[in-house]
């Protein structure tokens, strides 16, 4: 029997170590695009945060099931404000977006090549821009995993973005969040 385990690089674990968030990602880039939730104001500490570590954030709401239309405007608002950094905070729907949207911002041509089923189902050829994954629900586990699940409207289905370029640099699990 074979097997293979691969998760995110790095996972921080414990109460509090939200704080903890502003040095890893200055480590990684300036400015951050920052995924969250229908409701961007609670990113509003984490925002902070980050701001007095020396990196910008930029928020980028997500109202509910990432759809391919969400991860497409993602990318063009991370490429315009020169985000280097994709940082997700919130349930399964903002850690997806955030790392297709982290993915995108590394691989050229259009998001459809790359979704199974009814795109090409493309490889990724470069790794995704970093990425951090700070999950406040505890039932999708999609700070670990290294596919995104978006919705396809015009087609009526969920599809996959996957690849192992995907897998968050750092996942960061604070109960205080959950």
């Amino acid at each position: 029997m074979r097997f293979e385990f691969a998760t995110a690089t790095r996972i921080i674990f414990g109460p509090g170590v939200l704080r903890e968030v502003g040095p890893l990602a200055r480590g990684f880039a300036p400015r951050a695009l920052v995924v969250t939730g229908a409701n961007s104001r609670r990113a509003g500490p984490l925002c902070s945060m980050l701001r007095e570590d020396g990196v910008n954030a930029v928020a980028f709401p997500v109202p509910g099931e990432p759809e391919i239309q969400t991860v497409q405007q993602g990318v063009a608002l991370a490429r315009q404000e020169n985000c280097g950094l994709v940082i997700s905070l919130g349930g399964g729907s903002a850690l997806d977006a955030g790392k297709a949207i982290a993915a995108m911002l590394a691989n050229t041509g259009e998001l459809i090549d790359y979704l199974e089923v009814i795109g090409r189902g493309k490889a990724l050829a470069e790794p995704a821009v970093p990425f951090i994954a700070i999950p406040t629900t505890a039932g999708t586990g999609s700070e670990v995993t290294r596919n995104a699940v978006l919705a396809s409207p015009a087609h009526g289905v969920k599809v996959s973005l996957r690849s192992p370029f995907m897998l968050p640099r750092v996942a960061v699990v604070d109960p205080e969040l959950t």
